[in-house]
């Protein structure tokens, strides 16, 4: 083989290590949510691409043979090529053979290690890793096609792999994760928020994420801090308690302190002003729904909402009736605080 020979397949390897290494980061990187689209689309590189992805270890399995392969045969063909090159100008300087064969080798050793990290490793590693979508479409089905061609190899090295992986109490993934548990995803918003890539000044994505870890409970009113009414309670003692509060909401509440209903102030606005001084009645009470204690928030949600009830009434595992919960409190807990022209703020919290 002549010394160009050499260099011309020393940059045929270089940049068969460089595919397979792109192709293995972008296997890895690649978001399942923004192929599936394409692959529903139609696209047959996305259909390849996901079925790569479903198919990661043996993906890995293929790209490391490869890489193995190219990095062993780059030094075997560049040291010989580059003495060949360098053994001219060497004896011109009277450089004796002895000397030369080792200053040959140390300067191909020098030149392919820094091509084959730079070029060969760490520029396709990069450019996978900054466009992982895209790359995964580009090379995820000329790897597929090589791994078809290989597949015993690569069957063989993977089963190995598999079995000594499992030696450590480690099971094998054979399809890549798309998807994050509720921590990591509270952590990747927190480090974004802090670096200033997410403005979440108003509370909304955090609130989203913790919303799943609140309970009844947690976000209710307790039964001593809730104003009630008495059932004799007229339409003007409701008003004189709105202009009071600013709440808009108020529940029932007999001499023993039982929870009745509870009553909104558009439905006391229609009373004519003639009965102004009678009570309200029962009959006009809206009715609370039941709710556990420990009943997660977003179940407590789907109750209300299914009742049409605004308030709910926080029963204890014994039975008692422990707060009360406001619907508007549990919509806080997602969108962050709501404000309008006919509630105020009392204790940091909101009961209207």
């Amino acid at each position: 083989m002549s010394a160009w020979s050499g260099i011309a397949w020393l940059v045929v390897l270089l940049l068969g290590n460089a595919f397979f290494v792109a192709a293995e980061f972008a296997i890895m990187s690649a978001r399942r949510s923004q192929i599936e689209p394409l692959a529903e689309a139609g696209s047959k590189r996305a259909k390849v691409t996901l079925g790569a992805m479903e198919s990661v270890s043996l993906m890995l399995a293929c790209a490391q043979l490869g890489i193995t392969v190219c990095s062993l045969l780059i030094l075997n063909v560049a040291e010989p090529s580059i003495h060949h090159l360098l053994s001219v100008p060497l004896h011109a300087l009277g450089i004796a053979e002895s000397i030369s064969a080792p200053v040959a080798f140390v300067v191909a050793l020098l030149l392919v290690t820094f091509l084959h990290v730079t070029f060969g490793e760490m520029v396709p590693k990069n450019m996978s890793v900054s466009a992982a979508d895209k790359a995964a479409l580009l090379l995820a089905p000329p790897l597929v096609f090589i791994g078809k061609g290989v597949r015993p190899v690569i069957v063989a090295l993977n089963w190995s792999a598999n079995h000594i992986v499992r030696l450590f109490r480690i099971e094998p993934q054979d399809e890549v994760a798309s998807s994050f548990t509720l921590e990591q995803v509270q952590s990747i918003v927190a480090e974004s928020t802090r670096s200033g890539l997410v403005d979440d000044q108003t509370g909304l994505i955090n609130g989203a994420l913790e919303f799943s870890t609140q309970t009844a409970g947690d976000i209710m009113v307790p039964l001593g801090q809730v104003v009630t009414l008495p059932p004799t309670a007229t339409p003007v003692d409701f008003e004189h308690m709105v202009g009071k509060t600013g709440y808009s909401r108020f529940v029932f509440a007999d001499d023993a302190g039982t929870l009745l209903g509870y009553l909104h102030l558009k439905d006391v606005l229609p009373i004519p002003v003639s009965r102004y001084e009678l009570p309200i009645g029962e009959g006009r009470v809206r009715s609370l729904v039941n709710l556990a204690v420990d009943e997660e928030i977003e179940d407590a949600l789907a109750i209300m909402q299914r009742t049409g009830s605004h308030v709910a009434r926080v029963i204890s595992p014994d039975g008692r009736t422990v707060g009360v919960l406001f619907l508007e409190d549990v919509i806080e807990q997602l969108v962050g605080e709501i404000r309008d022209a006919t509630q105020t703020q009392v204790q940091g919290r909101r009961k209207a």
